[in-house]
């Protein structure tokens, strides 16, 4: 595969040579499975049919005509990561075009129109077409793909079309995953406290379950802590979706978190997105990701940081292993580290998350729909799937939104809403929760009078982490 870290070594306008490098890099297109079929509903009108040979091949490629989950995922995906590579350098040598081989073209200036390039990216300063230098820097950079890979806009807008075909022919869709107190937890050594310096020396007194996915890394100073459930959900979650990383950290420590979560290299390939690839500072974005934003599903403990595409993120509960990191977010209490203990595997963020995640990729291939499946947008499944965690609850909050304050900007009034709770200015027959801080207001002791659940505002932020109404008796009101 495209080493991430090497230098392009092209050296040479000729489209012959460049086009012999990009081979060599891609583990010879020989291995490539042929181009799948157009998805259903999605191909164009006229369209020649797939020679038989190219059709017993595919069959062979995806063990069945219908892009059930009995594929090999790991050989798809892989297949997939190539044919994506081959995919921006496919049109690199064309040897009927004279002006691909870098040779003076002696045709009428309409058939010249027809052949000069519009280099659709750039890799090393060298169109990866017709291998001449580009000056031109526009365009977006896929720097994880390959070291100075750069693609035009109208040239990612085709790859992301084609792209979105072949995933729906799998029944897949795009998981873009965050690292830090999503998948793992991280922390400097020198930042490790003194009662949790036993995990240095001292690891035979932990669990075997906790110890085996325990990483100390010298070489980088860190340490890392795999979350609970997290090999299994990634598992369970590459059958659904083609999953990405995309971390706020460097990429050196990315790709050593990669080969952790994924030491066998079968979920991810090259999708590991670090800050550097990012085009916006202290941004995430789909820009550079390689799929239509209308399949990405995003999971990510910072909801901040996605500021364009909010409508595609899961917001994560927060796995915070190491004191360091219940410090950096402020909570003054012992960590899971100090604890010796651990989030529950099956009742834990990535198992509930893992679930919402299976209901939403079965209602958006639902074959019980009847509108063209390339029109479809996950996230309206997404709004559609969170709707229904709160709905038949009707609010009232007291004490919680300041009078100043228009109510439905307040934001748990926004988040209660978002969760398919209806809302009461008045404790009627119809409430079936009233919101408060204290249990002295007239409203809250109307809620105790009146046999109304009484909860924290708390207990609407563990529903929009839970993806499910949590028990009201864990969130009392405080005197």
């Amino acid at each position: 595969m495209m080493s991430l870290t090497a230098d392009s070594p092209v050296h040479s306008s000729s489209s012959d040579d460049f086009a012999a490098f990009l081979d060599a890099e891609l583990d010879s297109a020989s291995d490539v499975s042929p181009e799948l079929d157009e998805v259903e509903n999605g191909e164009a009108e006229g369209e020649e049919e797939v020679e038989d040979e190219k059709g017993q091949d595919e069959d062979n490629d995806t063990g069945d005509g219908d892009g059930d989950d009995d594929d090999d995922d790991g050989s798809i995906d892989s297949s997939r990561s190539k044919k994506r590579k081959i995919e921006l350098i496919e049109a690199a040598v064309d040897p009927q075009s004279s002006v691909s081989r870098g040779e003076p073209a002696e045709t009428s200036g309409a058939s010249l129109a027809l052949d000069v390039c519009t280099h659709p990216g750039v890799m090393g300063g060298m169109c990866i077409r017709c291998g001449q230098k580009v000056e031109d820097e526009s365009g977006v950079a896929f720097g994880y793909i390959h070291k100075n890979l750069r693609l035009a806009d109208d040239e990612v807008a085709r790859l992301r079309d084609k792209d979105l075909k072949n995933l729906l022919r799998h029944k897949k869709l795009i998981l873009v995953l965050d690292l830090d107190h999503t998948l793992l937890n991280s922390t400097r050594l020198a930042d490790i406290s003194a009662e949790e310096s036993y995990l240095k020396d001292q690891r035979e007194v932990l669990p075997d379950a906790l110890r085996n996915n325990l990483f100390k890394l010298d070489w980088i100073h860190m340490m890392t802590k795999l979350r609970p459930f997290v090999h299994t959900f990634l598992k369970e979650a590459s059958s659904l979706f083609e999953m990405y990383i995309y971390t706020m950290g460097e990429r050196p420590y990315a790709l050593e978190m990669a080969t952790l979560l994924d030491p066998g290299g079968i979920y991810f390939h090259s999708r590991v997105i670090a800050q550097s690839d990012s085009t916006r500072r202290h941004q995430k974005g789909l820009d550079v990701v390689l799929g239509q934003e209308s399949a990405v599903l995003i999971l990510d403990d910072t909801e901040v940081v996605w500021g364009k595409h909010r409508e595609n993120l899961i917001l994560m509960d927060r796995y915070h292993f190491f004191t360091s990191s219940c410090r950096q977010f402020g909570l003054k209490c012992k960590s899971l580290s100090e604890q010796k203990s651990d989030e529950n595997e099956a009742e834990g963020a990535l198992a509930s998350v893992l679930e919402v995640l299976q209901r939403i990729h079965r209602l958006f291939f639902d074959p019980e729909r009847g509108d063209n499946i390339m029109e479809r947008d996950v996230r309206q499944v997404l709004k559609t799937v969170r709707k229904e965690i709160l709905k038949g609850c009707k609010i009232v909050f007291t004490g919680v939104i300041p009078i100043q304050c228009q109510p439905e900007n307040h934001h748990y009034w926004k988040l209660a809403e978002k969760l398919g709770a209806t809302f009461s200015t008045e404790v009627d027959e119809s409430v079936t929760h009233v919101v408060s801080m204290n249990d002295k207001t007239e409203k809250s002791r109307q809620a105790l009078r009146e046999k109304k659940f009484l909860v924290h505002p708390r207990w609407i932020e563990a529903a929009n982490y839970l993806w499910r109404k949590p028990p009201e008796e864990d969130f009392p009101v405080s005197s």
